[in-house]
């Protein structure tokens, strides 16, 4: 079985990579009630404003907003609630030293299945400055443009 047919995609956080460099990547397990596995699987949760954060020996997600899901109305779950992520401890230790050596920031860029399972997919970030977002979003029109230029030359060319 290929990693692609294991792995399915929850959602995305695209800002992520606009508001900040990615230097590395982790992979962390969520600990979630029913209710909110149930609006996981509807696709019914947001990461724009998402970012982990260590309470003492433990790390969170701090900021997703996970959608109630209506039929467990009466015992549903805070859309906005901390949630527990599982690491191993080794990794734990590692990535508390980088974030409070250097200043990065643990964001959330997805969460996905994984054998049936949630996992959210960290990136040890650094922020981004404004210029180096405008190099961003530069880099990005020129190369549509580019596409868009070799498209019609290809339509010209049949």
């Amino acid at each position: 079985m290929t990693k692609e047919a294991r792995e399915r995609d929850i959602t995305q956080n695209r800002r992520a990579f606009h508001e900040y460099h990615i230097l590395e990547r982790f992979e962390a397990g969520l600990v979630l009630t029913g209710s909110e596995v149930k609006s996981l699987r509807d696709n019914r949760v947001h990461l724009k404003d998402a970012y982990a954060r260590f309470f003492g020996e433990e790390l969170f997600l701090v900021g997703s907003h996970i959608s109630p899901y209506g039929p467990a109305s009466q015992f549903g779950h805070d859309p906005e609630r901390t949630r527990k992520l599982l690491m191993h401890r080794r990794e734990l230790d590692r990535l508390r030293g980088r974030v409070q050596e250097r200043g990065f920031t643990l964001v959330p860029l997805r969460l996905y299945w994984s054998k049936g399972r949630a996992k959210a997919e960290l990136g040890l970030g650094q922020g981004k400055k404004l210029h180096d977002k405008r190099v961003a979003i530069r880099e990005r029109m020129e190369r549509r443009e580019m596409d868009r230029a070799m498209a019609r030359g290809r339509q010209r060319g049949r």
